[in-house]
Formats: C-alpha cells, structure tokens, sequence
C-alpha cells in the first residue's frame, strides 16, 4: 500500500477478502509507471497479479482503465478489483484447540493466545485462528475470513469476538465502523509514567520498513488513551483504550511517545545487542464489550492477564530487573 494515508485497519472493512481496493497516488510516487507504483502501494500482491489486473481493466485511475506503462503523478484516485488467484489453495479446518470465553449461535468470543496468527499470510499458511474457527464452526467456509470481523497481532494475546453467521459478521463490521466496540488493553511499557494521557498521531506504512507501521501526518487518524495502573522503576502498567484500531496502534504510539512495550522488539528503544528479557510484547487485549447482534444486549467480557504477564509483574513488583537478558 502506499506510504500515507493507505495503512491497513486493524479491523477488517469489507465482506469479502476480494473486496475492492481504493486508494490515492502519494506524491513520492509522482512520475513512475502504474504498475511500479502499485506494487509499493499493494505489496501483497505480485507484480505479475497487478499487470494482468490493469490489461484486464480491473485497476481504474480516475475512474478510468489505464495501461500498464501509464505514469502517475500523485494524487490520483486509484481503484483495484482483485480476483482470486487461481493457483491459491483454500483454507484447510484444522482441529487447534481453542479457549472459548463465550458462544451462542450468533458470535464466538476467545482468549486468543500469544503466538497465534489470526489470519494466514505469508509464512503461516496453517496454524492459524482462521483455521481453528473452520473446524469449529460449521458453516465458517462459508463466511468472510471465516467470520473474523478484527485482528490482534501473532505475539499479542486476548479477546477477539468472530461471527458464526453472515447476519452476525454483517452487525459486527458495522459495530466496528460505528466504533461500538469497545476494546481494553494492558500494556508493560519501559520507562516511568506520570498519568494518564491521549495519543492523538496518524499512522501509516512505514517507507522504509514496510512491515511496520510510523506517525506521519498524512497517516490514517489513530487515537490511543491510557491510564496508570501500576508503577514500576523502571516501567509502568497502563490500561489502553482504541477510538481508531489501526495495525500496531498501541505498540507506535507509545514509543511514538518514548515508552515503548517491554519486549517489543520491533519498536523498542533498546540498543541493538542487548536481549530483552520478555519474549513478546507485554500488551494484552483484557475487555471487550459490544451489542449481540442480533439481540441488541450490551455484553461484555474480560480475560485476566497471562501467565507470562503476570510473572513479569510480579519480578518487577519483586525489584527485579526486565530489561536484559541474564
């Protein structure tokens, strides 16, 4: 995607993974070809995809069909209609076991553990929460994502809710555009904090690294509040709430804001060569609450921290130390 202003949602928008795809040239890629420029803007897709795509007229710029060796300019309106690819092999069910906080016949509300990926991608083709929800729910084949409607990251653990029909997946995507969901973190960051506080910086691809996410202004609108829960020497317990569920929302903004999460090797502040002692970041989705779809009920759940988390706090309520490996 592109460098600003195209970040992925933490939560998913569409009903369908082949839902179409818009965006906007950024101007850093003002005067190169079209399909250059796609491939930084779609880095998920080949090349090869994307030229097929614009000689089939399923890419529009402006509205319009544009040939592969079209150039841009920047600020131009760039519509995709992805198609299957052919050669791609179905989702298999696969029988993981799963920790099952709540479930009716509408959602299914789990504990999800660190180390499991929600969704397949590259390099967790199986294995994954969407494959256990394939076994577990009949007629999950059947839905978008297997009815996962929001996304946690593979080392973050806790509550995610999944629709068991198409009418509930329908009522949770729109739950999630109205922002009546409601989602509670606790969060291991270094460093001392003095109180609560707002993070209010948009977020987008980074340029450089593309797997991870950076505040830049011409970023997607991403608000994170916090609170103390508890303070430490050297770090602090706070409890996070998302107006905005961008990718790695909570982990940019705190170190956007110089406390990045203990054990968060990707946005730590760390020196290069020094081991963190926590394996993972320390970052757990605690409380979710949202109306059931189809009786309107307010319901809400919470799952206690980790056995992990727990043994984190509990050496650094000891004096222990966190920050390098013994």
């Amino acid at each position: 995607m592109s460098d600003v202003g195209l970040d992925d949602d933490d939560d998913y928008k569409g009903n369908s993974d082949l839902d179409p795809w818009h965006g906007e040239v950024p101007p850093a890629l003002g005067g190169i070809r079209l399909d250059q420029a796609l491939v930084s803007m779609l880095p998920e897709y080949s090349r090869n995809r994307l030229q097929n795509w614009i000689r089939t007229g399923n890419v529009l710029v402006n509205g319009q069909p544009a040939g592969v060796r079209d150039k841009v300019w920047g600020g131009e309106a760039i519509t995709v209609f992805p198609e299957a690819d052919p050669q791609t092999r179905p989702d298999e069910p696969e029988d993981i076991p799963l920790d099952i906080v709540f479930e009716d016949p509408a959602i299914i509300v789990i504990n999800k553990p660190a180390g499991l990926v929600v969704h397949p991608g590259n390099g967790n083709h199986t294995g994954t929460l969407l494959n256990a929800l394939l076994h577990h729910t009949a007629g999950a084949a059947d839905l978008p994502r297997a009815g996962i409607v929001h996304r946690l990251d593979k080392d973050t653990s806790g509550l995610m809710v999944a629709a068991k029909t198409l009418k509930a997946h329908t009522d949770l995507v729109r739950q999630m555009h109205g922002r009546t969901v409601k989602r509670e973190y606790l969060a291991v960051v270094q460093g001392e904090i003095d109180g609560a506080g707002t993070v209010d910086a948009p977020l987008a691809r980074d340029p450089i690294q593309r797997t991870r996410r950076t505040v830049h202004p011409l970023g997607k609108p991403a608000i994170t509040h916090y609170a103390v829960e508890e303070r430490f020497p050297s770090a602090t317990l706070l409890r996070c709430s998302l107006e905005t569920g961008r990718t790695h929302q909570i982990r940019v903004h705190m170190k956007h804001i110089g406390h990045p999460l203990v054990g968060d090797k990707t946005y730590s502040n760390v020196r290069r060569g020094r081991a963190m002692a926590f394996p993972r970041q320390a970052l757990h989705a605690t409380r979710l609450a949202l109306n059931h779809p189809y009786t309107g009920e307010r319901m809400e759940w919470e799952a206690p921290l980790p056995e992990d988390m727990e043994m984190l706090l509990a050496l650094m309520r000891a004096g222990g130390t966190w920050g390098v490996a013994a």
